[in-house]
């Protein structure tokens, strides 16, 4: 299983996410790979796709960089079903709780955000007062985006706060489970990728039992 440190980085404290996006951006060494194609015969497309992730005294913020064709978004409205689009995706689970959070994004910012036992059980959408709370960055603006055919860059900040996450900022846990995505079911080039490895027959990625771990 793959595991990271999350680093404490005293300029997130004060800036915004666009300079928030910038200093995680910079952080090329300490980079991660969205790589695992995990259902090879069926989708074996690989976009590029990697992130960086930090925090502050109250949040955990995340740096997606992708390339990509097809990129595409059609989804404005937080909860709507993002993963269609060209979409990023953070899923966590704290080892004290027997249910799962996850954070899904597609490239120009909208949200859909849960917390659940599994892909069918114990469902419950976080209200729209909370995901207000997530602050987001979307290089490519926040207006729908027609299918781009050719090779697509794109980039996604998003800032989540430790309280959205059960997080008391004031006694961090030594470790937070976790798994980061990227995906677009809606896409003429549809793929599934991972940063740690899922191994079941088709893509599935609510599974916290192939979650990595995060040391905080």
């Amino acid at each position: 299983m793959n595991s990271l440190d999350l680093a404490y980085i005293a300029e997130l404290d004060t800036l915004g996410i666009e300079d928030a996006a910038d200093i995680l951006k910079s952080c090329a060494h300490k980079r991660h790979a969205i790589d695992r194609v995990n259902w090879p015969a069926d989708y074996p497309y690989k976009p590029k796709a990697d992130f960086a992730i930090g925090r502050s005294k109250e949040s955990l913020f995340i740096h997606f960089a992708v390339t990509e064709e097809y990129a595409h978004a059609q989804y404005t409205q937080d909860q709507d079903p993002v993963w269609q689009d060209s979409c990023v995706e953070f899923f966590c689970r704290l080892p004290e709780q027997n249910f799962y959070r996850h954070f899904e994004f597609n490239c120009i910012g909208t949200c859909l955000a849960y917390a659940r036992q599994s892909r069918e059980e114990g469902l419950r959408p976080y209200p729209e007062s909370q995901l207000k709370q997530i602050e987001r960055f979307a290089s490519l603006g926040k207006k729908p985006l027609s299918e781009i055919p050719q090779a697509t860059s794109w980039e996604l900040c998003v800032k989540i706060p430790f309280a959205l996450l059960d997080i008391d900022c004031e006694k961090l846990p030594e470790e937070l489970y976790a798994n980061f995505y990227k995906c677009a079911d809606a896409s003429k080039k549809p793929h599934y990728l991972s940063w740690n490895p899922i191994d079941t027959e088709k893509p599935d990625f609510h599974r916290p039992d192939f979650f990595g771990t995060i040391r905080l």
